[in-house]
Parts: C-alpha cells; structure tokens; sequence
C-alpha cells in the first residue's frame, strides 16, 4: 500500500536514464537511528534489563517486528511483541516531537531533486503513523509517494517496498537508484534490481557491484545519480 502525497509531476527527465529516486528515510534523510536506540534502551530499563550495544547492529535498520522480537528473545522482558511496539512507536514520537534533525546534504539534495522534477519517493520499515509524523517536518511536497513499513506484507530486507515504490512511479527498478544507510535497507534495494548508493550511518557497508558508498549525502546530486546509471545495461 502506497499513500500518494501532494508532490511533483512524475515526468522523467528528458535525455535521462534515471527514471526515479527512492529513499530510506531514518538515518538516511533524518538523523533517527540513534533515536530509536535511545528508546529501547530506555524501554527495556524500565523493564528491568539493559541492552547490550552489540545488538544495536542487529536492530538497526529492519522491521520494528523483527527488532522488537530480536529484542524480547535477547532480554527474556515479560512484554508482548504488540505491547513494546506501541511503547516503541510513542517514545520515538516524543524524541522526534522534541528534535528532527536533517542529515547532512539531504535539505539540497530534496531541493534539487524537486527543481529538476525526478519522480522521488520515500520507501520506510518505519510505520505510517511515524513516517507521516516526520513528513510534516521534511516536507510531502518532495515525495510523490511514501511506503510505509506497516503497509507491506514483506518490509525490508526482501525488495517489496522498492519494488511497489518503483511501479507506483512507473519506473524500471534499474533505472532507480535507492539511498540507504543500512545493510538491511540496501539489501532490499539490490533485491529488487536497483543502483544502491549506501550512506552507511549505524554500521560499515562494503561497496559492491551496483552498490556504491559514500560518506555523506553531501556527496550526492543528481549529476552523480544520473552518473549510476551509465552502468546499466
């Protein structure tokens, strides 16, 4: 499921081979990632167990399912999967309520995307009450659809969210390229036969074919994305 925002015309530029931009959005676009560690720590505190640090790389990037029971198991919490995700899902609301800050290059890069109208989405493990939290600050009118976590049978890493993204724009998953940060999210991207740029935020992520990495989103413009898809075939 798809929810279409008020946003650019999907026309792909002319004389380009870059049909569409999908993007991750915590620690992509919004410096979130430590956010959500931050309330897990805080949630399982009170539940009586501290977390191991080590597992932030396991959590990092998936499903809040995925996580959230990764995190139950580890502990032995005497919570439901349903209860920690409503705790989860509130505390990271307070924290984004309080402070959203953008990542580095993500306000220009929106800006420039926008001006040269490259259909642009934003493709989440997050769920929708929480993209649409953030959206409002980030700005809808940048994205022409949003995928929510919530929304797919299959989130992140299988390539669904992509590739419902991609057709919901009218765009070749090859000729997308995909902004991540984590190794769970550009798996997804690759799954579903897309150019990743990685922006590793969490943990290191190694370059690979059709994967490139970067430092910062300062790096990346739409020259350079356009630049990916000279290695398509």
């Amino acid at each position: 499921m798809t929810t279409t925002v008020p946003a650019l015309g999907t026309r792909t530029a002319e004389g380009s081979a870059l049909q569409a931009v999908l993007l991750d959005m915590d620690g992509t676009l919004v410096d979130t990632e430590g956010f959500w560690w931050d309330v897990e720590v805080e949630i399982f505190r009170t539940l009586g167990h501290t977390l191991d640090d080590s597992w932030r790389h396991v959590v990092v990037g998936g499903p809040m399912t995925r996580s959230a029971g990764f995190l139950i198991e580890a502990t032995g919490a005497d919570i439901t999967l349903a209860e920690l995700t409503v705790l989860l899902n509130d505390g990271f609301e307070d924290r984004i309520d309080r402070a959203l800050p953008l990542m580095p290059g993500a306000a220009r890069l929106l800006a420039e995307l926008a001006a040269h109208e490259i259909p642009t989405a934003l493709v989440s493990a997050s769920h929708r009450r929480i993209i649409d939290r953030i959206l409002a600050s980030l700005g809808p009118q940048y994205f022409a659809l949003t995928v929510a976590g919530d929304e797919v049978e299959r989130t992140k890493p299988f390539p669904d969210p992509y590739l419902l993204a991609a057709s919901g724009l009218g765009a070749e998953p090859a000729r997308c390229a995909v902004i991540e940060d984590t190794a769970t999210g550009v798996a997804a991207g690759e799954a579903a036969g897309c150019h990743v740029v990685a922006v590793p935020s969490v943990a290191p992520i190694a370059p690979a074919v059709r994967r490139t990495v970067v430092a910062s989103l300062e790096e990346v413009d739409l020259s350079f994305l356009r630049g990916l898809m000279t290695e398509v075939h």
